[in-house]
């Protein structure tokens, strides 16, 4: 399934919450990434309909295992990303804001490279 930068947003986002707290609703995506509650439930909507995720009875938000996994590839990149542009002497804020937009465009050749060139530097 070819996911869209958006999905991937959502479920990055998701990710966190559920990180930070054991239930995610759409109204706290909506807080978290400043958006409409409108705009978030059409993503849930599409997200759901892709089995990505589950939406119980009370509005609670789980991942399926496929979004899951994809959430944390997306994060594990973010992660990786801003890093390695901290190591480069970029600010961590800065580095923050890249890695967000770099996460869903780098190809998977250089996101190893820079895996391994992170190895390297620890």
């Amino acid at each position: 399934m070819d996911l869209h930068e958006s999905g991937e947003m959502y479920l990055e986002t998701i990710l966190m919450l559920k990180n930070k707290n054991e239930y995610v609703r759409s109204i706290d995506i909506a807080h978290e990434m400043n958006f409409s509650k409108p705009s978030v439930s059409r993503a849930i909507k599409i997200l759901k309909e892709s089995q990505l995720i589950t939406v119980d009875q009370k509005g609670y938000i789980d991942f399926t295992d496929k979004g899951r996994q994809i959430a944390e590839k997306v994060y594990n990149r973010h992660t990786t990303l801003t890093d390695f542009l901290v190591t480069l002497g970029v600010s961590q804020k800065q580095a923050e804001d890249d890695a967000c937009r770099l996460e869903h465009i780098i190809s998977e050749e250089s996101y190893q490279c820079i895996r391994q060139f992170l190895k390297k530097q620890s």
